[in-house]
């Protein structure tokens, strides 16, 4: 018997015991890479997949592979590795005897594409929190081309697109994926030095460097890294000096390609007060949103999330936790918590009413999720008393200008839009139209207390008529 086949047959006794989207999600792409002496390395494609098995069925394989072997395991450890067709490479050589499970048949080291050889990043280390990885960001149609975008920046560090620049609203994995970028890479490169933090945070050492007079240190620590993670970069909008320190480290890091990447809640364009050299750097590589994920995104961040938890859902119960939480990941995982730790305090089996009941304190914001982009054009040119022909024109009067750019601005505010998208609603215009309205009823909003009431009485219309 081949590794292969012990490792099959361990597979087959524990798909037996283990739900199926948990044994899916998290043995898929194991094997045992090396048996001997009552040793067993068994292989894992990620550092998330062999914490998971570390953590929760340890005991479950050890037993089973002694049930299947036949001997007592002396040990069990897990390695990060990508192996193409482990199956192929471990099967016995056409002609020769079968090997037993002494291991003379373990993959020559060659065979071997060893993707990590370093110890999982401690939280904490470089910025970085292990627990964000590419493996457990579920990828929608909102997400697909930020997610390509970081893949691509992994394989080539400093080349593909530099900077990358990811945008979009709160909650929809913007700080997951440039984490996951980091940990990635360190797992590719142990030696890279890699520096995660978020704007507030590169602003608050930058003044106490200046405060202690330790500017040589602030600049040491900041470019002379691999790879400078930036989180919410639009925060050091307004401050100046924040803001030409950042310039110049941009600079360096950029003239040596060394990576820079960079999350903001709105485009470089977009970000007010933000000096017209930055915006034009941050515009150099790529620019790539995040946008709301749709249903079948929804439920499959739920069932990935099921799974990491050991805690399945009926299928009509993660459709109904999915239709009721729109736009926000982090919201939808509240929720999900919520339902955990309610039903595992009560021993409880989750059922409709239960869910329904707990799901009945998200209402209001439910409703405001649930809210449609033609809702939002309909109670405008109602309560403009505009048509929406007149509204999805071309026209530039400002009685038509105005309730265009409002809508445009409600749908950003409320819906969590992209830009783009927004243009698509009006009649596909370009997404730098929909920034441009977004951020003069933004400010307008500020001056106008006429306009804010208008814009407040509006979305009350929209709320109410959608109960």
């Amino acid at each position: 018997m081949t590794n292969h086949e012990i490792w099959q047959a361990v597979l087959g006794e524990l798909e037996l015991s283990i739900s199926k989207p948990n044994f899916v999600t998290w043995f898929k792409g194991t094997d045992i890479l090396n048996y001997q002496d009552g040793g067993v390395i068994l292989c894992t494609p990620s550092e998330f997949n062999r914490g998971w098995l570390e953590k929760k069925y340890h005991q479950m394989i050890v037993k089973s592979l002694e049930r299947v072997t036949g001997k007592p395991m002396k040990k069990l450890e897990y390695k990060i590795y990508n192996i193409k067709n482990i199956a192929s490479q471990t099967a016995t050589p056409q002609g020769q005897p079968a090997d037993g499970v002494s291991g003379t048949s373990v993959p020559s080291s060659e065979n071997i594409i060893v993707e990590t050889s370093r110890p999982a990043p401690r939280i904490g280390e470089f910025g970085l929190n292990p627990k964000y990885a590419f493996e457990n960001f579920v990828v929608g149609s909102g997400s697909e081309l930020a997610f390509a975008a970081a893949q691509a920046v992994v394989n080539k560090p400093g080349e593909a697109y530099n900077p990358l620049f990811i945008y979009g609203g709160v909650g929809l994995g913007k700080t997951h994926l440039l984490q996951a970028i980091g940990n990635h890479l360190l797992q590719r490169n142990p030696n890279f030095n890699i520096m995660y933090a978020s704007a507030e945070k590169f602003s608050n050492d930058f003044i106490s460097s200046v405060k202690d007079g330790n500017a040589k240190n602030f600049q040491n620590r900041y470019r002379n890294i691999d790879v400078l993670l930036i989180d919410d970069i639009q925060f050091i909008s307004g401050k100046d000096r924040t803001q030409e320190s950042f310039f110049h480290t941009f600079n360096e890091l950029h003239q040596q390609n060394k990576q820079v990447i960079m999350t903001s809640d709105r485009p470089p364009k977009a970000i007010p007060a933000l000096e017209d050299r930055l915006k034009s750097r941050f515009e150099w590589g790529m620019i790539v949103d995040v946008a709301a994920p749709d249903l079948e995104t929804r439920i499959a961040i739920l069932q990935k999330k099921c799974a990491e938890k050991a805690f399945p859902l009926a299928q009509e119960i993660l459709q109904l936790v999915a239709a009721t939480i729109h736009h926000n990941i982090r919201e939808l995982e509240g929720a999900l918590n919520k339902i955990i730790v309610f039903h595992q305090l009560k021993s409880m089996e989750p059922t409709m009413a239960s869910i329904k009941t707990l799901l009945s304190s998200l209402e209001v914001k439910s409703i405001q999720r649930s809210v449609t982009p033609q809702q939002v054009i309909d109670a405008i040119s109602q309560f403009y008393a505009i048509s929406i022909q007149d509204i999805l024109g071309q026209s530039r009067e400002k009685k038509f200008s105005m309730p265009r750019q409002i809508i445009m601005h409600l749908m950003r505010k409320e819906l969590n839009m992209s830009y783009p998208a927004i243009g698509n609603e009006l009649g596909g215009r370009d997404h730098t139209t929909a920034m441009h309205a977004d951020n003069k009823i933004t400010g307008e909003i500020e001056r106008d207390l006429k306009l804010r009431q208008e814009i407040e009485f509006i979305k009350q219309k929209i709320y109410v008529n959608n109960i």
